[in-house]
């Protein structure tokens, strides 16, 4: 199947759960027209949906996210990103490697650049065909950042390729698990009008390589920034987020959400658990293969808990406020 742009993936997200076997144009790879967004989803009470967006760390994760997404029967977004260019030493092998198995998958895929801040590498997913890309210019300051982005966003779109920003600071980034500081939706209406971004990472709460699965997102500031923002909603740092607070999040109108560091500790724990059952193993055939199986397993697991999420209660407190 040819790989589905990133914003036609986006575009989709909202319907009501009946639409989903709707006839799609031509050139949308089985995406239906017209949906309703996520914001419009909510606030009609209809259950609104989000695509999972998953990390490429090795072959082994670019295979396991295709294989899951496909017993899911889900589009799912494969992500590269700067520090997995910098692990392989560059970019082009793994990128590759990842475009020619999102090609051969029998769902829609996308293939993404994560969390670039060097421009270099920007020009070079967009030269190796990237659907979409991150330019993060989070951590300079805004006029720096808008106008940085606004760039990044001219040269993709004359190549037909769509752009994601991050406005806010997610806490993470730096080993600290701070909630760092919220994204502010007036802010963010003026940052995508000046930018042209096609989709915004947004910080709620959330912080990026958590271990432990404890965070609360501010989800009165999820359905105001969906309510303001034209554009697709992100929440990064997912890996740290309860089943629930994402289904919650994607309620009040989150469109995309990367996990990272949960299935790096599914793989890694199928890994672990398969040496020690066999401490002479030294094929690592032998020991990939089931946390290339564990991880498959969760991206189809949480690719379905994405699908359709219940609009929010506007009476109802949050679970861990009540």
């Amino acid at each position: 199947m040819t790989k589905a742009a990133t914003t036609d993936l986006l575009a989709a997200l909202g319907r009501r759960a009946s639409d989903a076997t709707a006839p799609a144009p031509a050139g949308t790879a089985g995406v239906p027209a017209t949906p309703a967004t996520p914001a419009s989803a909510a606030t009609a009470g209809t259950p609104a949906s989000a695509i999972g967006a998953f990390n490429v760390i090795t072959l082994e994760s670019a295979e396991a996210i295709a294989a899951g997404a496909e017993a899911a029967g889900r589009p799912v977004i494969m992500q590269i990103s700067q520090n997995c260019a910098r692990y392989h030493g560059t970019l082009a092998p793994i990128a590759r490697a990842t475009l020619a198995i999102a090609a051969a998958a029998s769902v829609p895929i996308a293939v993404h650049l994560d969390h670039a801040t060097d421009l270099a590498l920007v020009d070079e997913a967009l030269e190796l065909g990237f659907d979409s890309v991150m330019y993060d210019g989070a951590h300079l300051p805004y006029a720096e950042n808008c106008a940085t982005t606004a760039e990044v966003v001219r040269r993709a779109h004359r190549q037909g390729i769509g752009v994601e920003a991050e406005l806010g600071e997610i806490g993470g980034k730096d080993g600290a698990h701070a909630p760092g500081v919220r994204t502010d939706p007036a802010e963010a209406v003026d940052f995508a009008a000046a930018t042209g971004v096609d989709a915004l990472a947004v910080a709620v709460g959330s912080s990026h390589a958590m271990l432990e699965r404890t965070s609360r997102l501010d989800l009165d500031l999820i359905i105001r920034l969906a309510a303001a923002v034209p554009v697709p909603l992100v929440l990064h740092g997912s890996s740290g987020v309860p089943d629930g607070e994402l289904e919650r999040a994607i309620g009040a109108g989150m469109a995309k959400i990367n996990v990272s560091t949960h299935l790096g500790a599914v793989f890694t724990g199928a890994v672990r658990e398969t040496l020690e059952a066999d401490p002479r193993l030294v094929d690592p055939r032998r020991y990939l293969a089931p946390g290339r199986e564990a991880f498959a397993a969760e991206v189809a697991r949480l690719l379905e808990l994405f699908a359709e999420a219940p609009a929010p209660d506007p009476l109802a407190k949050p679970a861990h406020e009540a």
